[in-house]
């Protein structure tokens, strides 16, 4: 993960520089989201998963790589928004809106999502006929997985939960997988797929590959859910508790920690007995499984 995350650190700061422009304020505020840390994890997933079915270097893949976090990026400076969630820290630093207020933060979200489709556009239309199709595809793959039916989505289904009106959604097991398959595992999904579509899988790869992604996007989500409860502010560089605050429904409220960390193992299972079927060099998605289950932050 580490040689892969400072490869893509260099092209993204190859590819977002700020500019001397009027609206210079919008270029320093995306600046401060995107170059935060962060684990990078959709990128480096997108670049390894390409690796398997291309063994050389990333220029085909590095652009969408980037692209996601760009995507990534703007969806969790919304997130953090007043009218949202309402943090105050992100990465161990103040939110952006704390920073450049929330006229400039929203407008930075909304920039980074319009960056993303640039620097996708930008590649199919420089690319060779023979790159061209799989770029597509890749495309709309991780624009799918943004969008209302995605993320988009999820983020909406999650507020709408939280709501004291007629326009609450009642939580239950199905809608709390709905708002998890959506608003979290929906973009790790597509770093995946859009990897394996860059590199050339066929089919039947494609199909164990979209299983994968699923899999371990619940699990990304619930070790979240459980650090909430159990973490450490100082690693996570976040609060924590605040989905209890929030009263939100989470796999720890439904379940009770003990059986959300069983849920957790079994999913893990899943995910490696998933990828045994794939005839490639999958350890590093092995060990993803691992360290999915036993990160910090």
């Amino acid at each position: 993960m580490k040689n892969t995350k400072e490869i893509f650190e260099l092209a993204l700061n190859a590819k977002f520089k700020t500019k001397e422009c009027p609206q210079k304020k919008i270029y320093e505020s995306i600046g401060y989201s995107l170059f935060a840390g962060g684990k990078r994890i959709r990128p480096i997933l997108c670049m390894k998963m390409y690796e398997i079915f291309q063994n050389d270097d990333y220029d085909d893949v590095i652009d969408f790589a980037i692209s996601l976090e760009m995507i990534h990026t703007y969806s969790l400076i919304h997130d953090d928004l007043p009218a949202m969630d309402n943090d105050d820290y992100r990465r161990g630093k103040l939110t952006n809106h704390k920073v450049f207020k929330e006229d400039i933060a929203i407008l930075a979200g909304d920039g980074l999502l319009n960056l993303a489709y640039e620097n996708m556009f930008e590649k199919i239309l420089s690319s060779s006929e023979k790159n061209r199709d799989r770029y597509i595809r890749a495309a709309k793959i991780i624009s799918d997985s943004a969008g209302i039916d995605g993320m988009i989505g999820g983020q909406v289904v999650d507020m709408l939960s939280e709501r004291n009106d007629e326009s609450r959604i009642e939580l239950n097991k199905e809608i709390l997988e709905y708002i998890h398959i959506n608003k979290t595992s929906k973009l790790i999904e597509a770093s995946l797929l859009s990897g394996a579509v860059i590199g050339g899988a066929i089919d039947e790869e494609i199909d164990i590959v979209r299983e994968y992604g699923r899999i371990i996007g619940q699990l990304f989500q619930i070790r979240d859910d459980i650090l909430d409860e159990i973490g450490d502010s100082e690693k996570l560089g976040k609060s924590v508790g605040i989905d209890k605050r929030n009263n939100k429904l989470t796999y720890i409220s439904l379940y009770g920690l003990d059986k959300t960390i069983e849920i957790a193992e079994k999913l893990a299972l899943d995910a490696k007995k998933c990828l045994q079927s794939l005839d490639r060099d999958i350890s590093f998605f092995e060990n993803m499984v691992d360290y999915l289950m036993t990160r910090e932050k």
